[in-house]
């Protein structure tokens, strides 16, 4: 006679306790692959019109990071309208790869982590899924420890002791940090936790506050620098300190730099665009929104920066808003420090803002994906923000350089999903989507390819990055590397992206995949809720498919 064993009944229980809740009737292999966060949208969480995408995007803009990005352009030889045009031009371009990618989450109200199944297979898109979480992780931490210098500086503009150069410092004098620093930045991450709270839906209202309060700040500090200074400093009229060859080759790096500070947002825009009530809605506010924000943001910096040096004669200019604020405190009375408080106020809001919407959102999102069983966004965004503090972030702060060359690699990596997905979308299936199939684990899914994998994608994925390879060597350890492969690797997002674009159109045309339309099709205003379970829906929307295929006189392949 066997013997009782409890043991498989409590972990059951458990794991019943922290599941997330589900559509009921799922098999464990669907349990999987969805849940209330990975499902489309439904119509009445469907809020997010122009505007709301227009204020996420200024408030976006308003960022220490953003403030910086024409700072390395400058250093290395730019004029400041030169390296402004780098801005302008890069977020143009990052604006319409951004209308791209967000286009197919506004359309069938899915995000990155979905829509990837459907270019890279149904198990097979954990990869990039995976990629993208410990990006937005990484970002996590940078963008925390920029926030926790904001509460660093409203802390010390009451008591003056909060010092770090008078408390006692427990960290190696190598680490990047000191104690008060490193307890800002805990602060900052534990008042930040209260926000991944909310869903992604709601959150447009801190946006919507964010877009009013922060360029207002912005604006004030430059007026506060530009009287302080009596004019805008002296960098406004040099000119650059290169010509040639060299200036056109870092006029380029400095558009590509651009670019690359939105690779992250490029890949993961459809988690924030599934919630248009229309396409149109994440369209014209994002295309002209974010090069007008993120360039009238960088002049902000570009000014308030060349300002410094008439401030402060015989400085270098004070590229940091933050590092210029803290000068602020020192030099003056209680009504400056009181100023300190309420831009340094603004940029820890800005900071919170940028934190949740680029890296919180798409890493519980992601990470939803990875185990959707047991992690939904929320949980997820906590997952993250252990992560964020976990890491070492002010490692990667060190050096402006450090930090432009470290976007610029990461981005051949994203660069490859982005034009994987974008070739699916707009090349191979032209616009038609069949929703149910991404939820579907079945063998004979239009999207299991082989094992659940689509060996397809993953060889341009891989040829995306490959094009690059030798540069970003280069570029990263600082090592030789024949000059041919440093020129392709400047053009780093535009190589991995054209060419991973190209050879998955080309693939798929000698080897062609199943659910493709031979004409430009979009259904996914049809599609108001999505029933997943196999024996309570699975005929009702074949039978709906193929109606709608009918009806508007579409040949695809499909097999249930």
């Amino acid at each position: 006679m066997g013997t009782y064993d409890p043991e498989p009944s409590r972990l059951s229980r458990w794991a019943e306790k922290v599941a997330v809740d589900n559509e009921d009737g799922l098999t464990t292999a669907q349990l999987m692959l969805t849940n209330k966060d990975l499902k489309p949208v439904e119509p009445e969480r469907r809020t997010w019109g122009p505007w709301n995408f227009v204020g996420f995007w200024i408030a976006d803009s308003f960022n220490i990071n953003t403030w910086m990005i024409s700072s390395s352009m400058i250093v290395n030889g730019l004029s400041w309208w030169q390296s402004w045009l780098c801005v302008w031009i890069g977020y143009a371009i990052a604006g319409c790869f951004i209308c791209l990618t967000g286009r197919i989450g506004a359309t069938y109200h899915i995000g990155f982590p979905v829509v990837s199944r459907s270019s890279f297979g149904i198990w097979g898109c954990l990869w990039p899924v995976f990629n993208r979480a410990a990006m937005a992780c990484i970002w996590y931490g940078v963008q925390s420890y920029i926030g926790g210098h904001c509460v660093y500086l409203m802390i010390r503009s009451i008591w003056l002791s909060w010092d770090r150069t008078t408390i006692p410092n427990t960290f190696a004098a190598d680490s990047g940090t000191t104690t008060a620093d490193f307890v800002s930045f805990f602060l900052f991450w534990l008042v930040s936790l209260p926000a991944i709270w909310f869903p992604v839906h709601t959150i447009r209202h801190l946006f919507t506050v964010k877009a009013y309060f922060v360029p207002c700040a912005g604006i004030a500090f430059l007026i506060w620098a530009l009287v302080r200074a009596g004019g805008p400093g002296p960098i406004v009229s040099q000119g650059a300190s290169i010509e040639g060859s060299a200036l056109a080759w870092e006029f380029i790096k400095g558009v590509m730099s651009s670019i690359a500070n939105f690779a992250t947002l490029i890949v993961n825009d459809p988690d924030f665009t599934r919630f248009a009530g229309k396409p149109r809605d994440a369209f014209w506010s994002q295309l002209f929104t974010i090069p007008l924000g993120f360039a009238l943001t960088s002049l902000i910096g570009i000014l308030v920066s060349s300002s410094s040096v008439i401030i402060y004669p015989g400085s270098q200019p004070i590229w940091d808003p933050l590092d210029l604020l803290e000068r602020f405190i020192d030099d003056g009375g209680s009504g400056q420090r009181f100023g300190v408080f309420v831009i340094s106020l603004a940029f820890a809001l800005a900071q919170l803002g940028t934190n949740i919407a680029a890296n919180s959102v798409s890493a519980g999102s992601d990470l939803t994906a990875l185990l959707p069983r047991f992690i939904n966004i929320r949980r997820g965004g906590y997952i993250c923000a252990a992560v964020g503090l976990a890491m070492c972030p002010y490692n990667l702060l060190t050096s402006a350089n450090q930090f432009t060359t470290y976007l610029s690699s990461y981005s051949v990596f994203l660069s490859s999903i982005a034009g994987v997905m974008c070739s699916d979308y707009y090349f191979v299936r032209k616009g038609y989507l069949e929703i149910r199939e991404l939820y579907d684990a079945r063998k004979t899914g239009p999207y299991f390819f082989s094992f659940g994998f689509h060996w397809r994608a993953y060889a341009a994925y891989i040829s995306g990055i490959l094009i690059n390879v030798v540069g970003f060597a280069g570029a990263v350890n600082g090592g030789n590397v024949p000059d041919g492969a440093t020129y392709i690797y400047n053009f780093n997002f535009f190589c991995g992206f054209i060419i991973s674009t190209g050879m998955y159109w080309f693939l798929c045309w000698a080897f062609p995949i199943p659910a493709c339309s031979d004409r430009w099709m979009e259904v996914g205003d049809q599609i108001d809720d999505v029933r997943l379970a196999y024996d309570q829906s699975s005929q009702n929307d074949v039978d709906e498919e193929h109606a709608l295929s009918s009806k508007h006189g579409k040949d695809h392949t499909k097999t249930v």
